[in-house]
């Protein structure tokens, strides 16, 4: 399984995105762990993650 985090400045803009991955994926049959983050938590989770997108608030932080 790929886990793919998504991080934004408050984990809530990226929350549809996620949403669509996943629905894609499912479409595909793809085995993703797709979730959304904080900037607060993102120093946390970032070893789990096998793909990581940052938001554009993200670099401003």
């Amino acid at each position: 399984m790929k886990k793919i985090v998504l991080c934004c400045a408050a984990g809530m803009s990226t929350s549809m995105l996620v949403q669509r991955m996943l629905s894609e994926a499912k479409t595909r049959e793809l085995d993703v762990d797709v979730r959304a983050v904080p900037v607060a938590e993102f120093e946390q989770i970032i070893g789990e993650a096998d793909v990581v997108l940052l938001g554009r608030k993200c670099a401003m932080n």
